[in-house]
């Protein structure tokens, strides 16, 4: 800091000193920097457009102003939905008496191009004793890596190109669009690439996975499914049943033919193989003999770990304590999407591959609080896990205080999943009878008369 402040002094000397010997005299002003940081959703940073066709449009307005009165119109037009942050900009000079339209846009162009400077306006009020510094165009946003500066660019400086009314095909930006789309995607592939060489494994299976789960909602991937189903046989009184069923919709996958009360809720379609990697927490603390924090697990899982400790096999004891964790990160899920359990999900740490998957399973795109068609699906999800913690023999109790619900309306969303209550020490205990049999609604015909 010193060294540049000597430097700045010296070149004042030598300019003052050049000053007077060309008889001229600088004025020293104390002035206060004001830096204006750009907010698109309210307002743009100063726009500037060049023409390299070498139109001048001052001129053009004069002549056009003293023969027929129409000056050259400048405007501005901005698409905010795209992405509210950086919005899409267009602007558009038009000339006074004349089909030609200077367009410059900054998605298109020379805009793609990777830009190496930073730009500012600076207006000065010598009353006030302010210059206030306003960007013009910024070189890439915060936390912003290198390979990527020309993907979040912010160009504000337009390159203005000549163009006819009705003669450019509108085909032009959906080309640039595909183009940038292909561009991406090959540049993705050679990170993978780069991944694959030199990051770790654990980097290398977790980018594995999630191109898994990407191809699953590739719809080149469902080709050829319809000659897989051929063949299949369709069970017509089960699906009756089914569709008959209020909550039909919003339970997990099952097997209704499952003459073992395990598969009737096939484990590995509820919790992925990928996923159980990600499900380690409640095992290793339990392994390394630390207590789990109360404020950050439910008290179902609390009320459960002691059975995790009993169990010698370590596959089996893998297997529990992922099922427990499963349902804790469920729970949170559902707290940090409703207005009374915000602050009991603040301390949970929800693992990227399950928060997109919960995210597309039972959030909503549109509001922040889940519909309840998606929230019976996950707390469907939940009872379904305590339920294999349980043995099949669950007490609802604790579960329904977690999921901040009245023990009687739970009740209904056990009976929805094929469940049946017994009395065990005072208390009822929900089971899972096989195969499963869900309960059908009877719409009672009215009499004619």
């Amino acid at each position: 800091m010193g060294k540049s402040k000597e430097k700045k002094n010296r070149s004042l000397e030598v300019e003052e000193e050049r000053a007077d010997a060309m008889g001229k005299q600088f004025e020293t002003i104390n002035v206060k920097i004001k830096e204006i940081s750009e907010n698109p959703e309210k307002k743009i940073s100063p726009v500037i457009g060049y023409f390299p066709s070498g139109f001048d449009p001052s001129k053009n307005s004069e002549e056009s102003n003293s023969k027929s009165g129409v000056i050259s119109s400048v405007k501005v037009y901005k698409n905010p939905k795209r992405n509210p942050k950086n919005p899409r900009l267009e602007v558009v000079v038009g000339v006074g008496g004349s089909a030609v339209n200077f367009v410059g846009t900054s998605y298109s162009g020379e805009a793609r191009t990777p830009q190496l400077c930073n730009y500012a306006l600076g207006v000065l009020d010598k009353e006030t004793g302010v210059l206030k510094m306003v960007p013009i165009a910024a070189n890439k946003t915060k936390n912003c890596r290198a390979h990527l500066c020309r993907r979040y660019s912010v160009f504000k400086i337009f390159r203005l190109e000549p163009k006819v009314a009705g003669l450019e095909q509108p085909e032009n930006e959906s080309r640039d669009a595909d183009k940038e789309t292909e561009a991406y995607e090959e540049r993705n592939e050679k990170f993978m690439n780069v991944t694959r060489m030199y990051s770790t494994k654990k980097n290398i299976r977790r980018d594995e996975k999630r191109e898994t789960l990407r191809k699953t909602d590739d719809v080149g991937a469902q080709e050829g499914m319809e000659q897989k189903l051929e063949g299949i046989k369709v069970n017509m009184e089960a699906l009756e049943a089914v569709s008959s069923t209020a909550n039909a919709r919003n339970i997990p996958p099952h097997d209704l033919e499952a003459n073992e009360v395990e598969m009737a809720y096939p484990l590995d379609r509820i919790i992925l193989k990928g996923e159980w990697d990600y499900l380690q927490d409640i095992f290793h603390k339990v392994h390394g003999g630390s207590e789990l924090a109360q404020d950050v697990y439910p008290s179902f899982v609390l009320n459960r770990v002691h059975t995790v400790q009993k169990i010698k096999d370590e596959s089996s004891r893998r297997r529990m304590a992922g099922i427990l964790s499963y349902i804790t990160h469920l729970v949170r899920f559902k707290d940090r999407h409703s207005m009374d359990g915000v602050l009991s999900a603040k301390l949970h740490k929800l693992p990227s591959i399950l928060s997109q998957k919960f995210s597309t399973m039972f959030a909503s795109t549109t509001e922040k609080r889940l519909p309840q068609d998606k929230l019976d699906l996950l707390i469907s999800y939940v009872l379904v896990l305590s339920l294999f913690a349980d043995d099949f023999r669950s007490d609802p109790s604790d579960i329904a205080r977690d999921l901040r619900m009245n023990p009687l309306t739970l009740r209904t969303h056990y009976e929805s999943l094929g469940c049946k209550f017994v009395r065990e020490n005072l208390s009822l205990v929900a089971t899972l009878p096989v195969p499963l049999t869900f309960q059908t609604i009877k719409i009672k015909r009215k009499r004619q008369k």
